[in-house]
């Protein structure tokens, strides 16, 4: 299990344009937001404490992805690239048109909910509530395809209108046909 401790911290390889998460022991975490999407002052981290807001922020993904059918490798990946999204990633605009309307929901930062596409559905961990819409990250594997020229990869993010959520129970809704 991976824990925070005082020896973490941000920095941003100007070579390769990745924000990354020293953890010491000689380990390195990637982030995988692209670089575009990261705010403007995340380019001259050089060493940046990963701060008590970030292990509280880490601590609460970490609890909303309890249920998830990840190994806890990549719960420590997917709460690690949310707590980077949390800090570093530029405001997003809603793109609610990939997704289907649904019950709706105001989830808090950690949960886990349910988006739906045309072509199937997918849990998401939500990073940000504004009250109208999320920012959420793929939190499954397998990537989902949002329409014939998009997909969404794990730990991928998107805001979505929260009236395209449904709550996450520990189990994946199913699509049934009525036959006969």
């Amino acid at each position: 299990m991976l824990t925070p401790n005082n020896y973490w911290y941000w920095q941003f390889d100007v070579e390769t344009k990745v924000l990354m998460l020293d953890l010491g022991n000689e380990l390195l975490f990637c982030v995988s937001i692209p670089s575009k999407q990261l705010i403007a002052e995340t380019m001259s981290i050089s060493k940046q404490v990963f701060t008590v807001a970030d292990v509280a922020a880490y601590q609460t993904f970490k609890e909303g992805m309890v249920g998830l059918p990840l190994s806890e490798a990549r719960k420590s990946e997917l709460a690690l690239n949310a707590v980077a999204a949390y800090r570093f990633q530029k405001p997003l605009m809603a793109k609610s048109w990939f997704f289907t309307p649904q019950i709706g929901l105001n989830p808090h930062w950690g949960e886990v909910v349910i988006l739906k596409t045309a072509y199937g559905c997918a849990r998401f961990v939500v990073v940000e509530n504004d009250g109208n819409s999320s920012l959420c990250m793929l939190a499954d594997v397998t990537p989902i395809k949002l329409d014939n020229n998009k997909m969404l990869s794990f730990s991928d993010t998107i805001r979505v209108m929260n009236n395209r959520m449904s709550s996450y129970s520990g189990s994946m809704p199913m699509d049934f046909a009525l036959v006969g």
